[in-house]
């Protein structure tokens, strides 16, 4: 199963503007922003298997990273893949 999961952009890569580094649950990962436009530091976006694919707001952050916990197993296997992955 492949989840959105919310993260904080931590830094905007200025050597490549498409990637940004982001911090889903204390795990910091490149994502492309390519598909969004201006997202800065400090902004919360949902990203799905690499990708920025909608910018959202903190308290629907907090709200769906509530919801994704309870799915248990599912969840935890999604932030095992994310902490994998780096396309950096």
């Amino acid at each position: 199963m492949c989840l959105g999961i919310p993260g904080e952009i931590v830094e905007v890569l200025h050597d490549q503007p498409d990637l940004a580094m982001v911090d889903v649950v204390g795990v910091k990962r490149g994502v492309n922003i390519g598909l969004l436009d201006d997202v800065t530091a400090g902004d919360w976006v949902l990203v799905h298997v690499g990708f920025a694919i909608s910018k959202i707001d903190e308290g629907e952050a907090a709200a769906t990273l509530e919801l994704l916990r309870g799915l248990g197993q599912a969840y935890t296997d999604e932030l095992d893949a994310l902490a994998q992955s780096d396309i950096t």
